[in-house]
């Protein structure tokens, strides 16, 4: 009988057997290739040596915590990050955030809405990685080249995650209109749900990538009841300030 591909390579690093297990069953039974870690090091051999397509990450693995793992996978080359976390304390999960994860999500959790996650950003991913490229975008000393994925400002290369790089583009595509974090979701990350402080961060983290001063943000602006745009020099003001 022939075996259909599977839907992804998918590594799953948490150090409790117990979540280990039913994680990797569950995405097991949807299709997706599925290896497993236990701790950082062994999670980042794995990913040297079959690269996935996605990884489960646990925030709270002994010895190399997942923060610093994420960093490490993600110093080495793009690949998605999903984050789990046993805290309810907002500013783990935005830390998470920060390094590079494209999502998190909570214990406990459903292993079902879990599975749609991972299926949700490897499908954002995806499509970012295989549509046709727009030619190259700029605004306001900015420079971005979807089909290299290489982004410049004055010069300078940038070095921006998949989703900033996704999110810049965006931004670059409609210049001089308005977002709201609901539409940015959406469009960016192609979920119709999901924690909304995902996008504040990442414009966050964007400001001070491409902002001169981070703190008085002038390309990308806070439009208050609304959510955000992207001034390229031929909008007018007066509306807008930092978020």
């Amino acid at each position: 009988m022939h075996t259909p591909p599977p839907q992804g390579r998918v590594l799953v690093v948490d150090d409790d057997p117990t979540v280990a297990e039913v994680v990797a069953g569950y995405l097991d039974r949807s299709g997706y290739d599925v290896a497993r870690a236990a701790d950082g090091p062994t999670a980042l051999e794995r990913a040297a040596a079959h690269r996935p397509d996605l990884v489960v990450l646990d925030l709270m693995l002994p010895g190399m915590d997942g923060l610093e793992v994420c960093r490490r996978l993600r110093a080495r080359g793009p690949v998605p990050v999903i984050m789990l976390t046993a805290r309810g304390d907002e500013d783990d999960r935005i830390l998470g955030l920060e390094v590079g994860a494209d999502d998190y999500v909570t214990k406990p959790f459903s292993p079902r809405e879990l599975v749609l996650r991972v299926g949700s950003v490897l499908r954002r991913s995806r499509a970012a990685t295989d549509r046709t490229p727009d030619g190259p975008l700029s605004a306001a000393g900015l420079t971005l080249d979807p089909q290299a994925r290489r982004a410049t400002r004055d010069g300078t290369e940038l070095a921006l995650t998949i989703r900033e790089f996704d999110l810049l583009a965006f931004l670059l595509r409609h210049p001089g209109k308005a977002f709201t974090r609901e539409d940015l979701m959406r469009h960016v990350w192609g979920w119709d749900f999901g924690d909304l402080s995902t996008v504040t961060v990442h414009i966050r983290r964007l400001r001070a990538k491409v902002e001169p001063d981070p703190a008085k943000p002038r390309l990308i602006q806070t439009v208050w009841g609304v959510g955000y745009r992207l001034d390229d020099g031929t909008t007018a003001g007066g509306d807008a300030t930092r978020a």
